[in-house]
């Protein structure tokens, strides 16, 4: 391994700057050229290559989003895409590729190798933290707070009014930002896509609360969950419960960006870093993760098809706490 690409793909999330800075600095630590691939498979595709000096990456790691950029590239999905771009990292005399990104990363990287056999290191940049192979991945934490400090603020007004709120947080197929952040700010209902939603238990909770004298009602609602998105969920509780003044909130991409937190910048660090490594190792085809803190490699395969499971003692604590 004398040069090797890296390039980050997929929806950005907090820490990949720190991973990418990991990278870089653990390549010139080997002695190894580092290339940037810019826009991930649509910078492969393009030519968009650029050799990355250590000083590219200097004041990066408190920076959220991507210096690399993404982009979303269909003419990856095409064979003749793919040689396109196995063309360029032919023409870059690129031996290796460190790629951050999600599951629809690693799927790409996967192909890719079997076609070309060039070594692909996938590391898990995604905030759904829904790749199996790691306990987390970069930028959950950093989005959990963020979805923490908003709602704190939007329990201040919910108090002072005596309202519902509904908020809701991404989380298209998993629901480990609405479960944990539920738990975090004390939410009376947390609705994600793993658990069926019945909205009658829902308004028997809400009454519950009421009855309580709760001065205000937080309920976290995952983009996923199987009742419907926020919004359509607020419209079935005006048709149950009337009486409520309900308001929506819909958090979005703003749990993507901002600066990462000191957990996904120590996270991503080690990451980037046990990325090159594997590469020099010989390592092909497999995600870095951090299981019970120390480095795992899970084929891209597995990485992909066998998603986190939701902690079940984590549904029962919300259930207790919410009472």
């Amino acid at each position: 391994m004398k040069r090797i690409g890296v390039f980050t793909s997929g929806g950005d999330s907090p820490g990949m700057n720190a991973a990418v800075r990991a990278v870089v600095r653990t390549c010139f630590y080997n002695n190894v050229q580092v290339f940037g691939i810019y826009e991930g498979y649509k910078g492969l595709i393009e030519g968009n290559i650029k050799e990355l000096q250590s000083s590219d990456v200097s004041n990066i790691i408190q920076r959220g989003g991507t210096i690399l950029k993404s982009a979303r590239c269909k003419e990856f999905h095409l064979t003749e895409g793919r040689q396109k771009a196995f063309e360029n990292i032919q023409r870059f005399e690129l031996d290796g590729i460190v790629a951050i990104g999600g599951d629809g990363t690693f799927t790409g990287a996967s192909i890719f190798n079997k076609e070309h056999n060039i070594p692909f290191i996938g590391i898990p940049g995604t905030i759904d933290n829904d790749l199996y192979g790691t306990d987390n991945c970069i930028g959950y934490d950093t989005a959990l707070n963020t979805v923490i400090e908003a709602v704190d603020k939007i329990r201040d007004t919910a108090s002072s009014h005596n309202r519902l709120f509904l908020v809701e947080v991404m989380g298209r197929d998993a629901g480990f930002i609405a479960l944990r952040s539920g738990i975090g700010v004390g939410a009376e209902a947390i609705l994600i896509p793993e658990t069926q939603t019945y909205i009658n238990e829902l308004v028997d909770k809400l009454e519950s609360g009421k009855k309580k004298h709760k001065q205000s009602m937080i309920v976290i609602v995952a983009e996923g969950d199987d009742a419907g998105n926020a919004h359509e969920i607020a419209e079935k509780l005006k048709g149950k419960c009337p009486a409520y003044d309900t308001r929506v909130t819909v958090l979005g991409h703003i749990q993507r960006g901002g600066s990462p937190s000191a957990a996904d910048r120590v996270l991503a660090s080690h990451l980037g870093y046990a990325a090159v490594n594997a590469l020099l190792a010989g390592k092909t085809n497999v995600m870095v993760g951090i299981v019970n803190k120390e480095v795992a490699y899970t084929p891209f395969e597995k990485a992909i098809k066998h998603h986190r499971e939701i902690n079940k003692n984590l549904l029962e604590l919300a259930e207790v706490l919410s009472c």
